[in-house]
């Protein structure tokens, strides 16, 4: 069969033509990503898989997106528009790929999120991009990991790069390269990652050209029209399907990063007809430390929940956002004026979530609704000389908690929430690679909020130093109040973070640890928050209760402090 002969056969007004089609788009982005993640060294990428991908047009619109992290679609999308507004397609070239990260200037999110774009030329003229985004471990900074609650400006927060030229017509800038990982602790890595980002979108690209070539560029172009206007179609009639009104619900970060103020975040949801105007008038000011969000990852937050709550299977592409206005106080927690500090906000971005959550359910049905889970996103970096070799590390690993529990379910034990959707670093490459030992890695008896679906059960993660040197910094949250429950559900426990745990030495460490230096043989470990329970206690099922106890989610002294004697007492019968 000819290529004429398979464009003129290509229709997708078929509904069958149309999923096949979108399937795959989403093939190609998930091909790119699988592509970085098995070339990767960084543990961060190759075992976290902490990491997007996404197919553009040419006018910055979002195609399709691979299924990895919500919140890098903001900076995947920032980092599109940036680009286009320093260089027109008609100024690039075949073989050109641009690279970014800063948040102010480039659509970045935080300094240490990466992103690689790249042209796709067809016909001659560039029709496509494929772009990626990589988490480095560190970019320098005050730091190791190059993030901190307590950083005061964005310029603590390690190298800012603006939109700039990583090859130019397939030449690849080393000079370039050599700057980004001078600047970084683990500079090979750097070197590395971002060589294996640029390949990777080739391959991309070269799946789009072998996709024009199968069904003809106009027939794509015209298909992707379509994808745009049936998502919007689709998104607008579930918003239409919501009663018109306004609804508001707060949430808030525990402390700003430099000392223990609390900060709001108030969501207003309003729906007028098949709208959705999405504000945050009484958030709270710009916070002191590293907490701030800028507009992309606002934006892809507020996307995350639209896409949860009205339609989870609705398609990841720019149609999605032409129903939805979004805006922020400026100088707000949540539309920070530079240089403020913006490494953390993957926290606030999971509290901006929680509040979204709890508005959209007064809009919708009550089996929409679902009580809190950690919502937050605790990070543990350690830094120091790698095991049997010269040169350092810094590891970090974001860890997982437990969910809110549902109108028809409990919540899920020890699992990322909302915006992030990284793996865990296995033990083994851990131990291997780092100077490190893992005591302990287990869900926390007890940590699960009461109620007739419970909530999910947070993780304890304790690691040691066995030769010392090693340098340790946090960010968390969720350390004074657990995750509250709904409808009569009790609140998840709430975090613990402690240094020599079960020593007589041990000591509670603060949420926003920097810099700490822990000696040979010293732990640190990190207890997350458990998931908000749903519904009263006493109409848990005895059969679900005694369940819970059998499995040493909780004692039989805490099943009857939550549930009651006679509750406990029947399960057990």
């Amino acid at each position: 069969m000819t290529a004429a002969t398979k464009t003129e056969s290509f229709q997708l007004s078929d509904p069958i033509a149309m999923e096949v089609f979108t399937n795959r788009l989403l093939a190609i982005a998930d091909e790119i990503g699988s592509s970085m993640i098995r070339a990767s060294f960084s543990s961060n990428i190759k075992e976290r898989k902490d990491c997007s991908v996404a197919l553009f047009s040419a006018d910055g619109r979002l195609i399709a997106q691979a299924s990895h992290i919500p919140l890098h679609l903001g900076s995947l999308m920032g980092s599109v528009h940036a680009v286009l507004g320093r260089y027109r397609p008609e100024q690039m070239v075949d073989g050109d790929v641009f690279i970014c990260s800063d948040p102010y200037v480039a659509g970045g999110t935080h300094t240490p999120d990466i992103s690689v774009i790249t042209p796709v030329f067809i016909g001659g003229k560039a029709a496509y991009f494929t772009a990626n985004i990589g988490h480095h471990s560190d970019v320098g900074g005050t730091v190791p990991g190059s993030i901190h609650g307590g950083a005061t400006s964005i310029f603590e927060e390690g190298l800012r790069l603006p939109v700039m030229k990583l090859a130019r017509a397939g030449a690849l800038d080393e000079d370039l390269l050599s700057l980004i990982s001078l600047n970084s602790r683990s500079p090979e890595e750097r070197w590395l990652d971002i060589k294996v980002q640029a390949a990777a979108n080739e391959r991309g690209a070269r799946l789009m050209k072998e996709l024009n070539e199968a069904l003809g560029v106009a027939n794509v172009s015209r298909a992707i029209e379509d994808l745009f206007a049936y998502t919007g179609a689709r998104l607008r009639n579930r918003i239409a399907e919501m009663k018109d009104g306004t609804a508001s619900f707060s949430a808030m970060i525990e402390g700003d990063g430099v000392d223990d103020t609390a900060v709001p975040i108030q969501a207003n949801v309003t729906v007028k007809g098949d709208r959705l105007i999405v504000d945050f008038e009484g958030t709270g000011p710009q916070a002191k430390g590293g907490l701030n969000v800028v507009a992309s990852a606002l934006n892809a937050s507020v996307y995350y929940v639209v896409k949860t709550l009205l339609d989870p299977y609705l398609l990841p592409n720019s149609g999605m956002f032409e129903g939805i206005e979004i805006s922020a106080p400026k100088g707000s927690l949540l539309n920070p004026v530079a240089p403020a500090a913006v490494g953390a906000r993957s926290i606030t971005c999971n509290k901006v979530v929680r509040a979204l959550i709890g508005a959209f359910a007064q809009l919708l049905p009550p089996e929409k609704a679902q009580a809190a889970g950690q919502d937050i996103v605790p990070v543990m970096v350690f830094a120091g000389k790698r095991r049997g070799r010269d040169g350092g590390y810094v590891y970090l690993e974001s860890i997982g908690g437990g969910s809110g529990a549902r109108f028809d379910g409990d919540g899920m034990d020890g699992i990322h929430v909302h915006v992030t959707n990284s793996s865990n670093l296995p033990i083994e490459p851990l131990e291997v690679e780092y100077d490190l030992l893992v005591d302990e890695y287990a869900l926390v008896n007890g940590s699960a909020g009461a109620g007739q679906h419970r909530g999910g059960m947070g993780i304890a993660r304790q690691i040691s130093a066995p030769n010392g040197g090693v340098i340790f910094t946090s960010r968390s949250d969720g350390h004074r109040e657990g995750a509250p429950g709904i409808n009569g559900g009790l609140p998840g426990r709430v975090a613990h973070l402690k240094l020599d745990a079960g020593t007589p030495q041990e000591q509670e460490l603060k949420a926003m640890t920097t810099n700490l230096r822990l000696g040979k043989g010293q732990s640190v470990r990190l207890e997350t928050p458990g998931g908000g329970g749903f519904g009263k206690p006493a109409d848990r099922k005895p059969a679900a209760l005694a369940r819970d106890i059998r499995d040493g989610r909780l004692t039989r002294a805490e099943a009857e402090a939550s549930y009651g004697p006679a509750l406990v007492a029947k399960a057990l019968s």
